[in-house]
């Protein structure tokens, strides 16, 4: 890691565009310290290849960093994660850093072009081979049910053999389900799991098994369920319980409103795998808790429970 004062910082980053401000450094730059926030391009750090730490609030450095860590155990593990994780690190800081500038549908676009690249890289590669995986579940049933009691339609994920697992097949359901609730304006919509959690996240079996990188970016951009949540949202509620890994927390942060059982533990594992999220987390969590949290939860891959999900704002109530 490379430790700098917040004047250090600014001063590195009112060097020219031409000039990288941390070349020969590590990926890991931690601030410490106060600055005098001296005029700074607030577009410099855009495309710098570093994860910029803090490790507390620091007074007009916020375009500046892209984590606020609470403790330095927390940027022990920040540190650890990009070092194993180097591509998958920096290109979730670049893309976090945009995310404010960027409407809803951009924001996917640029999330779904970034893991798409990462999904080729060497990092998703070694872990595809590193892993033992598990056989494809059969569905007994459809793996999304669906019903209307008069104003409210009920979309339930019902896969509790595999916690929910966001599938191909789940993902294309969420979406014919939420084209209905477009269609209606008068039609809310409770977004639920069955089982044990809410969704445990992308669906394990499957990872590895899709189209080249290219195709697969294009079928993001046609079938996202993220998009789809975002144009109702705000007639949407979402119920969480159990576990709300990656995708089972990236789509309930589009909702208008989120409803956490007490046992609700929320994390981001995309970057231990080679990736970023990918099911629209990059652009639907930040818009809740801030893109400092947003990269803490995804660099650390550490869980959140209920109280601090609520208290950041990733939920808006606690039910029981």
């Amino acid at each position: 890691m490379l430790r700098v004062s917040g004047d250090e910082l600014l001063a590195r980053l009112a060097l020219p565009h031409a000039l990288d401000p941390f070349e020969g450094e590590p990926l890991v730059v931690v601030v410490d310290g106060g600055s005098g926030a001296a005029p700074v391009d607030p577009d410099r750090l855009a495309g710098v290849p570093a994860v910029v730490v803090a490790t507390a609030a620091i007074a007009g450095l916020d375009a500046q960093v892209d984590v606020v860590a609470p403790d330095d155990a927390a940027v022990e593990r920040v540190a650890a994660v990009v070092a194993a994780h180097p591509d998958a690190a920096v290109a979730l800081a670049v893309l976090l850093r945009g995310t404010a500038q960027r409407s809803i549908a951009e924001g996917l676009v640029a999330e779904s072009a970034a893991y798409s690249l990462l999904q080729g890289g060497s990092d998703h590669r070694g872990w595809l081979a590193g892993r033992s995986w598990p056989e494809p579940v059969v569905a007994a049933a459809a793996p999304v049910r669906t019903w209307r009691d008069g104003d409210t339609l009920h979309v339930v994920l019902d896969r509790p053999e595999v916690r929910n697992a966001y599938s191909a097949a789940v993902r294309d359901a969420l979406v014919e389900a939420l084209g209905v609730a477009a269609t209606d304006p008068d039609l809310r919509v409770e977004l639920s799991g069955a089982g044990p959690s809410f969704c445990s996240g992308g669906d394990l079996a499957e990872f590895g098994t899709g189209p080249d990188p290219a195709a697969a970016h294009v079928v993001r951009l046609r079938r996202s369920a993220g998009r789809a949540i975002a144009e109702v949202a705000p007639r949407v509620t979402a119920r969480l319980h159990g576990a709300c890994v990656g995708a089972g927390i990236e789509l309930p942060a589009f909702a208008g409103r989120v409803v956490a059982a007490p046992d609700t533990r929320c994390w981001l594992p995309e970057v231990s795998m080679g990736l970023v999220p990918g099911a629209g987390g990059t652009v639907s969590i930040p818009r809740r808790i801030g893109r400092h949290r947003t990269a803490l939860l995804a660099l650390t891959g550490d869980p959140v429970d209920a109280s601090t999900a609520l208290a950041w704002g990733l939920v808006d109530e606690i039910d029981g």
